[in-house]
């Protein structure tokens, strides 16, 4: 008699297959490589029908590079998974999928993803893709994640490469050169504007501020398991002095992004890009300094103060992308900006005047 499989097994099959490419995580950067996209298409005139396509060959693509490389680091962090309980419902630690598994689907998802950005854009958006999969599985995974408290700084390269690859996608133009070294960089280097890179560094410097805030609270979980982090290593205090460097950073940078664009000084486009980007920078920057170690434990024996610097950090990224793209559609864009924000606020109940720290 054959073994019947009925359609709810092959639905927990499917999640489970899924949970390994942390589906929120991939989506979250999968925005920022569309928002990319319309910024690169509303600069040039060219927000179409194609526009779309474009997005769906970026979300695709990356949705698989980015999850494939998920998968392979499940496989890898199958000895540590279990003794934490954030990771310990994972698809592995679960008895859900087994670890060899686990491997081949995400070298298969990572394989498929380079072919896919091959095929429907080009060699410089592969590049990116196969870059930021090997630098997330060898250099952050495999060597830095168990060995430095900056495995989370270094590391946040390979999570900042979305919108370098959306913009080299969207650049339909581009290829890689090949007659000598210096060709070759300056090809894979140059994407046509320095608006897709000061993103990368944008996500580069939010990443550590945003990761720490949440390991302010959870070091000990880290330290059971031999991953170093700054907290449980140097301690709560340097990492936060660390944590308001990054925020000053981000400001710093806020400032730049009309320079970016081109804007001219005495537009009302670089006055709306600079001011919201440094007030959204600052207010962020508020929650870092406002996170009090010595503030009393919540019921589940989290810092208050940390987790709402953590939280507000998604929210602030959100936003300043979503400012980039705004300030690309010019006057049309600036007033949705300003609508959207409006009702955040009141849909937050005045979250962004930081009244209420809880």
């Amino acid at each position: 008699m054959g073994v019947v499989i009925s359609g709810g097994s092959y639905l927990n099959i499917f999640n489970s297959y899924l949970a390994l490419t942390k589906p929120r995580v991939v989506v979250l950067l999968q925005i920022t490589a569309l928002c990319s996209v319309l910024v690169h298409n509303l600069l040039n005139n060219s927000l179409d029908i194609r526009t779309i396509e474009i997005m769906g060959v970026v979300f695709v693509g990356g949705y698989l590079t980015a999850g494939g490389a998920n998968a392979v680091n499940m496989w890898y962090d199958r000895d540590i998974d279990p003794l934490m309980s954030r990771t310990s419902s994972r698809p592995i630690p679960r008895g859900d999928i087994s670890p060899a598994k686990s491997l081949y689907f995400g070298i298969l998802l990572c394989f498929t993803g380079i072919i896919w950005f091959v095929i429907f854009s080009n060699g410089v958006a592969a590049f990116w893709a196969l870059f930021s999969i090997l630098f997330y599985v060898f250099i952050y995974s495999f060597w830095l994640k168990r060995t430095t408290v900056q495995n989370i700084v270094i590391g946040g390269i390979a999570g900042s490469t979305p919108p370098l690859i959306g913009w080299a996608v969207a650049e339909s133009n581009l290829s890689i050169e090949l007659e000598s070294i210096s060709s070759l960089f300056l090809s894979l280097f140059n994407l046509g504007s320095t608006i897709p890179w000061m993103m990368f560094l944008l996500i580069f410097l939010w990443t550590p501020p945003h990761f720490w805030a949440l390991a302010l609270f959870r070091s000990e979980e880290y330290e059971k398991v031999g991953v170093p982090m700054m907290p449980g290593v140097r301690g709560a205090e340097r990492t936060i002095s660390e944590m308001k460097i990054y925020s000053i950073l981000l400001i710093l940078l806020s400032l730049i992004f009309p320079l970016s664009y081109g804007l001219e000084y005495t537009s009302e486009e670089y006055y709306f890009l600079g001011g919201f980007a440094v007030l959204f920078s600052f207010l962020y920057a508020k929650t870092i300094w406002r996170i009090d170690i010595n503030e009393e434990l919540d019921e589940k024996g989290v810092i208050p103060s940390a987790l709402h610097s953590f939280l507000f950090s998604m929210k602030y990224l959100a936003i300043i992308f979503f400012l980039l793209v705004a300030i690309s559609a010019e006057t049309i864009g600036m007033i949705l900006f300003f609508v959207g924000i409006s009702i955040m606020y009141f849909n937050d109940n005045g979250y962004f005047s930081l009244g209420n720290e809880s």
